[in-house]
C-alpha cells in the first residue's frame, strides 16, 4: 500500500471494479440466453472447421451454451482462471476425440467461436454504455478465459486418446449418435460390438441423459450404466446411455442430474432423447441434482416450449406488476414458491427462510396488486389444477424476464 492510501480507499477501489464488471457479467449472461448469439457462435465454429460442420448443429450448440454461461459466472468473480471449472471444455475435447475429429479441426472451431464471442461482447458493452476505457480489461479477461478453454479442450482430447478403452468408447459414441440423432439403426452385430447383448437386441430400451459435474463423475456414471447391461458414451457433451432396465430405486451413486425416458424400441428413441435433453437443460438451469423420470418434467417442458403463450398469460394475470421493481419481484417469487409448496404457508416460509406472517403479508400485497388471492377459494369457482398451472406458468415467465 502506498503512503497515504487507506484500507477504506482500497475497499472503495475494489467496489468500483465490481460495479464496472457487473454490466459485463449481465451482458454475458444475456448472450447465453440469446438464441441468435448462440447461433452466430455455432455458425462461426462450423464455417471455420469443415470437420465440425459434419457433426450435428445441436452438438456444437450445447457446448457453446455451457461455455458462455461459465464465462459469465467467472467474470463476476476475482478468481484466478486456474480456479474456474472447465469441465465443459474437457468434455468437448474428449467428445471430439471419440468422434474422430482431428484436434486441429476442433481448435479451429473453438477459436472461431471465441473470437466471435469477444466481438459480440464488445459491441454489446458499447451499446450498454460501457466506456471504451473499460473495454481493454474486458477483452484481456475474455482472452484469458478463451486461452484456458483451448488448453482444457486439448487436455480433454489427449486424455481420451490415452484412455485404454478409447477405441471401444468411440464405437459406443458413434452407435449412440446413430440411434439417437441420425443414421440407420445399427445391425445386431454392431449392437453386440458396442456392448448391447444379443438377447436385448432391438428390444425396448430406456434412454438416459445426464449432466455430470466432472470428467471423473462422467466415467463413473458410464461404468455404472455398463453394469446394467447398458451402453453409454458422450453425445453432444452429455453422458447418454441406453439400458434395457433401470437401476433399483434410480440410484446411480454419482452426483449428477439424470433423466430417464420410458422404455421404447431403438427406432422410437430419437424423440424421447430430445425430450430428455430438454429436461436436463431445464433441470440444470434450476440447479437440480439426482434421478428423475422424463415425465417428471412434463409440465415444465410443455410450458417452456410455448414462450409466446406464456408471455400473453403473464401479461393478462400479472400486468400490474413491474419487472423492474425489486419489491414486486419479491412478491412474485413468494407467490411462485407458495404454489411450488402446495399453498402451504409454513413450507413456503421455510423455503424462503422467513416467518409465515411475512409470507401472509406478501401474499396479501400480491392480491392487492393483481386482484387475485392465491390463498382463498375463488367466488367464481376457479382455483383448481388448471388455474394453478396458469398462475405458475405466468409467474415463471414473468420472473424469467428479469
Amino acid at each position: 500500500m502506498w503512503p497515504g492510501d487507506s484500507a477504506a480507499g482500497t475497499e472503495k477501489g475494489l467496489m468500483a471494479v465490481v460495479h464496472e464488471r457487473e454490466p459485463v457479467t449481465e451482458i454475458l449472461r444475456a448472450m447465453a440466453d440469446d438464441a441468435d448469439v448462440c447461433g452466430e457462435l455455432v455458425r462461426a465454429a462450423r464455417t471455420h472447421s469443415p470437420e465440425v460442420a459434419r457433426l450435428t448443429e445441436a452438438e456444437t450448440r450445447s457446448h457453446v451454451l455451457a461455455m458462455i454461461r461459465a464465462a459469465g459466472a467467472w467474470f463476476s468473480t476475482f478468481d484466478r482462471v486456474e480456479e474456474q471449472d472447465f469441465t465443459t471444455a474437457l468434455l468437448l475435447g474428449a467428445d471430439r476425440a471419440g468422434q474422430g475429429v482431428p484436434v486441429t479441426a476442433v481448435l479451429r472451431g473453438v477459436q472461431a467461436a471465441l473470437t466471435r464471442a469477444v466481438e459480440i461482447s464488445v459491441d454489446r458493452c458499447r451499446t450498454s454504455g460501457v466506456p471504451d476505457s473499460a473495454l481493454l480489461p474486458v477483452i484481456l479477461r475474455l482472452k484469458e478465459y478463451g486461452d484456458a478453454i483451448e488448453r482444457h479442450v486439448i487436455n480433454g482430447y489427449h486424455a481420451a486418446e490415452r484412455g485404454p478403452a478409447h477405441e471401444t468408447s468411440g464405437l459406443r459414441g458413434r452407435l449412440l449418435r446413430q440411434v439417437l440423432i441420425d443414421g440407420v439403426i445399427p445391425r445386431a452385430e454392431e449392437l453386440t460390438g458396442a456392448g448391447i447383448r444379443a438377447e436385448d437386441g432391438h428390444g425396448p430400451h430406456h434412454c438416459l441423459v445426464a449432466e455430470a459435474t466432472g470428467p471423473g463423475h462422467a466415467q463413473r456414471l458410464m461404468r455404472r450404466l455398463s453394469a446394467l447391461r447398458g451402453v453409454s458414451g458422450l453425445v453432444e457433451g452429455r453422458v447418454v446411455g441406453l439400458c434395457p432396465r433401470l437401476p433399483q430405486g434410480g440410484d446411480l451413486g454419482v452426483p449428477a442430474l439424470v433423466v430417464a425416458s420410458p422404455a421404447a424400441p431403438l427406432d422410437q428413441l430419437r424423440p424421447l432423447y430430445r425430450l430428455c435433453v430438454r429436461a436436463v437443460d431445464l433441470g440444470a438451469a434450476a440447479g437440480r441434482h439426482g434421478w428423475y423420470e422424463l415425465t417428471d418434467f412434463a409440465a415444465e417442458i410443455a410450458v417452456a416450449d410455448q414462450p409466446l403463450l406464456g408471455s400473453y398469460l403473464s401479461g393478462r394475470l400479472l400486468g400490474d406488476l413491474d419487472t423492474s421493481d425489486t419489491f414486486h419481484r419479491q412478491l412474485a417469487l413468494t407467490a411462485l414458491t407458495f404454489l411450488d409448496n402446495g399453498r402451504r404457508l409454513d413450507q413456503t416460509a421455510a423455503t424462503l427462510f422467513t416467518h409465515p406472517n411475512t409470507i401472509r403479508y406478501r401474499l396479501g400485497r400480491f392480491q392487492q396488486i393483481t386482484g387475485t388471492s392465491l390463498t382463498d377459494t375463488r367466488p367464481d369457482g376457479r382455483g383448481g389444477p388448471l388455474d394453478t398451472l396458469h398462475w405458475w406458468w405466468a409467474l415463471t415467465t414473468w420472473l424469467g424476464r428479469g
